[in-house]
This record gives structure tokens, sequence and C-alpha cells, in this order.
């Protein structure tokens, strides 16, 4: 409702919603938030219009001193509906880490993206939240309420640590050692534990659970001329605790490359695609079997103009049957366009369209492929970044 009220208001205006900030002593404390709701219209079995979205709370605590060390304390929390779960399963509580910032790079400690993620590369997207790749809000449903994308998720940034407690590591730009704009990240997550501190919980008591979680990451970005260009690649690696016969260390890869041409000052045409791929079964980490194999790779091309952007997506994945789990498949197609009246307020339509399959079993609907489409209408408010 309140995203309802404010966004048309802000858009008129073109205003930028700015965060609270208050002074505590010589930190300064800033609050912000982000706020998405979608309205669409699934063809599926029982579908009528619907609705779903997620509110952030977002705030940060932040110190520098004479010799530009910069430490700070960072929280995020958010409330989902079931079709809004997005890389955190829900979590209420997604972030709580403190950063230090140097010279020398970026050192974070407590829950929070791990090196692959946080450096991730993609194609473009005009509205990024209801994208095929990595959404954070989705549109179809199973008999019971529960988003059908937890079956399988086109997710191509790695990371499997996602947002357990770990400590990261980000190197600043290298361009001037290397000549070329390049960044490293690395982190280790000693666990599945969600305790904000590494190594004060092993994680949840299952088969297969992993531990001692490395990943690491190499970013390029470069300018030729009116063509700016990003790629990345990423690798993680963890071990298997508890197996069964079979299971083993998570082992996942990622990759990523994208090209951004600016035609004149106001138009721009971008192109892109990612690849992930994992041992672990549909990207559950804690189903890491020897011989598995989930692939996705994601491709997409758009377009900005002033504040106007369009996009097309295609994106196919492969889960491979193993341990008596059934073969899924996933394709999916997505044209959007967007308008962004202004750093705070978004807005965008599109059609998505999904085709999932399996070898053997059944879907919620008793059948082994689900052909499903959907109309979308997203609205996104959210505070200047902090």
């Amino acid at each position: 409702m309140v995203l309802a009220l404010l966004a048309p208001m802000m858009a008129a205006k073109g205003q930028t919603l700015e965060p609270l900030t208050l002074p505590l002593g010589n930190a300064e404390l800033s609050v912000g938030g982000a706020a998405r709701a979608a309205l669409f219209r699934a063809d599926q079995p029982g579908s009528a219009a619907d609705i779903a979205g997620v509110a952030k709370l977002i705030a940060r605590l932040q110190q520098t001193d004479d010799t530009g060390l910069t430490l700070s304390l960072n929280t995020t929390l958010a409330v989902h509906d079931r079709l809004s779960f997005g890389r955190y399963d829900g979590d209420l509580l997604e972030k709580l880490y403190g950063e230090a910032r140097t010279g020398l790079g970026v050192v974070r400690l407590g829950l929070v993206d791990g090196a692959s993620a946080a450096l991730a590369v993609a194609g473009p997207v005009a509205d990024t939240a209801v994208s095929l790749n990595d959404p954070s809000v989705t549109f179809f449903r199973d008999k019971n309420g529960n988003a059908i994308a937890n079956i399988f998720t086109l997710r191509t940034p790695g990371g499997p640590s996602s947002n357990y407690a770990k400590l990261v590591y980000e190197s600043p730009d290298l361009s001037s050692l290397l000549g070329m704009g390049v960044r490293l990240s690395l982190s280790f997550a000693p666990s599945e534990g969600k305790n904000v501190l590494p190594f004060l919980a092993a994680g949840p008591k299952v088969a297969g659970r992993q531990a001692d979680m490395w990943e690491g990451a190499l970013r390029y970005d470069s300018d030729f001329g009116p063509l700016s260009v990003s790629a990345y690649g990423g690798a993680s690696f963890g071990r298997g605790e508890h197996k069964l016969p079979g299971q083993e260390g998570v082992s996942d890869y990622a990759a990523g490359l994208r090209g951004d041409y600016a035609v004149n000052q106001t138009l721009t045409l971008s192109l892109g695609a990612a690849f992930h791929s994992s041992n672990a079964y549909g990207f559950d980490i804690n189903r890491a079997y020897d011989g598995a194999a989930t692939r996705i790779v994601h491709v997409s091309g758009g377009a900005t103009y002033y504040g106007w952007s369009a996009s097309l997506e295609y994106g196919s994945g492969v889960a491979g049957g193993v341990a008596g789990n059934a073969r899924l498949g996933l394709n999916g197609t997505e044209a959007q366009i967007a308008h962004s009246f202004s750093d705070s307020v978004l807005a965008s339509v599109g059609w998505q369209h999904l085709i999932y399959n399996r070898d053997k079993g059944s879907f919620y609907d008793g059948s082994r492929r689900l052909s499903l489409d959907a109309l979308f209408v997203h609205l996104s408010l959210r505070t200047r970044p902090i």
C-alpha cells in the first residue's frame, strides 16, 4: 500500500528518495530500504490475477578515520511472500556483517555474499528483480501456494556459500599494477551456519552438508572507445560431511560476459551471456553427488534510451538425474520494457514463458511437463544506495 501511494508521487516529480542519516558521535547511521511489488496474471490451472513482492530495510553504521580507514556494520532485513524468497531462501535477516575498507581492498566478516556472487557479470536486463536470471520475484505457484521456481531456478551467479557466515576479501581495482581493470575476490565459509560469525555453528543436521567452502572470482572491466566490456569467472569448492554413498563436496563454476555499446549520448545497446555449472543437484548444495551435473546458460540483449530500457532474455538449464532424482529441464524466454522515473522509482511490464520437464515422476499437477506463461507489471521503489 505504501509503495502504491509513494511511487506515483515520486515518479511525477522525478525525485530520488534519500536514506535517513543520523550522526552518532564520530560515526554516521544511514537507514534506507527498498520495496517491490508485481501484479501479474499467470496462465496455469486455477490462476487468477495475483500479486507478489518483497520489502527490505537496509542500515549501515559507518566511521572513517584520518588515515582513510572506513569501518562499518551493515544489515539487511527482508519480508517476503512465498513467490519472493530469492537467493537467500526467504531469510528475514539476509545480511549482517562488518566491513573494513582500505586502499588495499575490502574485508567483510559475517552474513554476506561470497566472492563469486559479489563480482558476477551477466547479460543486460531491463528490470533485474523479475528477470529469468536470479529473480527476486517469481510468478508461478503450485497447488500449495509455493513458488514453482523452488523446483529449479535459472541462477547464473555462482556462490554455493550463499549468505552463510564467512570471511571475504575483495581487492581494489588493480589497473595501476596490471594496466587493465581487474578485481579479485576470495572468501571462506567454514559451514552452512548463519550465526553471523564463522565457526559458531555447523549448519543443518543433514547428510551431505557442506563445510570449508572456498570461493574465488576474478572480474575484468575495460573501455574500448564507445564499447565497455565486463567479464568474470568464479570457482567454488566445499567438503561434504556425513555423506551418503555417492555424495561429495560441492564443486561450482560460473562465468559471464557483457558488452555495452554507446551509439550516442542517449542510446546504448547491450549484449551478454552467463554460464553456471555445479555437481549440486538443482544447485542444492546438500545434494552434491559424484557424477551429477547441473548446468544453465542465460543470454540476453537490450537497449537503453533516456530513462527507457528494453531487454529480451533466453535461459536454458538441466539438472542431470542422479541418486534416484529425476532429470530436470528448464527453458525460458522473457521480454521486458522498463522506465526509470528517477534513481528511486522503476516500473516495468513484460511477458515470461517457462517450460519445466522431467524424465520420471511428476510435477504437482500429475504431468511431466509444465508450460507456464505470465504477463506482469512490476513497480520498484528504493532509496539511494547507502
